[in-house]
Formats: structure tokens, sequence, C-alpha cells
């Protein structure tokens, strides 16, 4: 593993690191070689995208306790190869948003007869504006962001070294 201390894993084309969040367990996967578009990318690095991004899923819901995890690509700034954001999001963090009335005006924006729920696209804000960009966020509860890098690490590190080829799962099978 290379001396990154941000780096929890790396398979033959992706990194996974810890991206500049308070938010323990948010989580970057990018690109090894430089492409802006997966249309850009070898079918080595095609075939390991998924059941990366399943794991990661899998290990933030397993070892941190997050209740749902989003996975989404948001940046195009030149420069930057391709990557997705991993963000987890606790019980606490969805807490933390429904007690901040700032938050409160996104409720206008729902148009059907009594659509009130907080989805992934207001909480992915939330995590965005307060842990991300805010100079003073909230406070974690449960793991450190540096603990959190080092559990993850810890049932990572040998993802260069798992079969990350599509593989059917009999409990998934119809």
């Amino acid at each position: 593993m290379k001396s990154d201390p941000y780096l929890i894993a790396e398979t033959g084309g992706w990194l996974v690191s810890r991206t500049n969040s308070a938010l323990p367990g948010y989580l970057i996967i990018s690109a090894k070689y430089f492409a802006t578009d997966l249309s850009e990318l070898s079918t080595g690095p095609l075939r390991e995208l998924g059941p990366l991004l399943a794991l990661a899923q899998a290990e933030l819901k397993q070892r941190l306790n997050a209740r749902h995890v989003y996975t989404g690509r948001y940046g195009h700034l030149p420069g930057n190869t391709i990557h997705f954001h991993v963000i987890p999001i606790y019980d606490w963090v969805e807490e933390l948003f429904r007690q901040d009335s700032r938050y409160r005006v996104l409720e206008n924006f729902a148009e059907g007869e009594g659509e009130r729920g907080t989805d992934g696209a207001e909480l992915t804000l939330y995590v965005w504006r307060e842990f991300y960009e805010c100079s003073d966020p909230p406070p974690a509860i449960g793991p450190t962001v540096h603990q959190a890098i080092q559990l993850l690490r810890e049932h990572m590190n040998s993802v260069s070294s798992v079969d990350l080829s599509y593989q059917v799962r009999p409990d998934k099978i119809e």
C-alpha cells in the first residue's frame, strides 16, 4: 500500500481514499489512470468498478453502521480524473438534518400530497454543506475520521487480491 495516509485500498484500476470531509467514512473512488468519462476506461477498470462500489457500500454499512450509502459522480472540473463519491448516511446525520431549521425550506419543493420524507438529494446537500464545506462541522458520533480510515483499511486493504470480476450471487437469481 502506498504511503498516502488517506489511501484505504486500491485495485488495478481504482484508488479508494478518504475525501476532505469531516464525515467519517466519506470515500472517493477514483480512476488510477486519467479519464474524464467511463467510456474512456479500459475493460479492466470497468469490470472492477461495480464490485468495488458494492464492497465499499457493504463495509460502510457493516463496519461503520451506515444506514444508507449514496454513490454518485458529481465532479467535472478540468484536470480531475473520473471519480465517485461514496457517502455514508448515519442515523445521527439524518437526525442532525431534521433538527437544522435552515433545511426545512426544502420541504417547499415537495409537490405530491404528503411527500415530506427526506431523500438522498437533500441529505447529500446537507452532508456537502455541513461536513465538507463548513469550517465548523457538527461533531461526529461514533468513530472519528481517522478511526474510520483505519477500520476500513483493515477490512478493504486486501481488495487488490480479491477477485472483483462479476459473479452471480445464488441468492439474487430469480
